[in-house]
């Protein structure tokens, strides 16, 4: 995932919901940049975490944890069970990104509660002489509070991306809970949120479908999902199907999402 910023071509990374490693092993194995266990809105706990993110190591794609919220213990047991970077929802102030900056980070730069635990036996014994550059901290912008604090938390040292959520931005302005690309009010959303990441040299990540990625990657954004196990899993399935009984696949648009 870095090696593709440092060339600033995107990064594309799939997303698990299914709190399963031999699910995860599958996608990890594709070619994807990085690979995010969602332990918000999937149904993935702790205990499921870890042994998801041994399977993605199987793969060569970066292991990412969205958390469940901006709280110090469960980002550090994260980090400690193997992720390389946290994704942090409903980060709207400058404090809360400080406070998400200082959970990935050992003092001096941070309060992280050092261990030697999984990671250490992943990544090697300087694991943690090289964590506070390694490990990417990644806060989600995806209300108008978020919006209207935007430069101050992009401002925040330590921060390496933000992560665009279309549902939640969208509802905190009053659309529907999907990408609404065409709709005034979430396209200049989106331009504020890639200019301000421009401003600030932090990287832009989106929460997106296979059909707008090709865009996303054009208007600038540099970490973008491209599908999830459960959407990929769903449309398959759904196209099998039809194919079975001699149908056509369905034709997707991307405004659906």
């Amino acid at each position: 995932m870095r090696r593709c910023w440092a060339a600033d071509t995107a990064a594309l990374g799939g997303w698990l919901g299914i709190p399963n490693a031999y699910s995860a092993e599958m996608v990890a194995r594709r070619d994807f940049d990085y690979v995010c266990i969602d332990a918000q809105h999937g149904l993935v706990d702790y205990s499921d975490t870890w042994h998801m993110l041994q399977a993605i190591n199987l793969g060569s794609a970066t292991p990412l944890v969205r958390v469940p919220w901006n709280e110090p213990g469960v980002i550090g047991k994260s980090l400690d069970a193997g992720a390389r970077g946290v994704i942090i929802p409903m980060v709207n102030t400058r404090s809360e990104a400080e406070a998400a900056v200082a959970a990935c980070r050992y003092p001096p730069d941070g309060n992280r509660s050092y261990a030697g635990a999984r990671v250490v036996q992943q990544e090697g014994s300087d694991y943690f002489a090289n964590a506070n550059t390694d490990v990417a901290v990644i806060p989600m912008i995806e209300t108008t509070d978020a919006l209207s604090n935007l430069d101050e938390i992009l401002s925040v040292p330590g921060v390496d991306a933000i992560y665009m959520g279309p549902a939640d931005l969208s509802v905190s302005l009053g659309l529907q809970p999907r990408n609404n690309d065409g709709e005034p009010a979430f396209d200049d959303a989106v331009a504020a949120i890639l200019q301000g990441c421009s401003r600030h040299g932090v990287i832009a990540g989106c929460h997106t479908v296979s059909e707008l990625c090709q865009r996303r990657s054009a208007q600038g954004f540099r970490m973008i999902t491209v599908t999830s196990d459960t959407a990929a899993l769903s449309r398959a399935l759904e196209d099998e199907l039809r194919l079975a009984r001699g149908e056509a696949p369905v034709t997707r648009s991307a405004s659906m999402y």
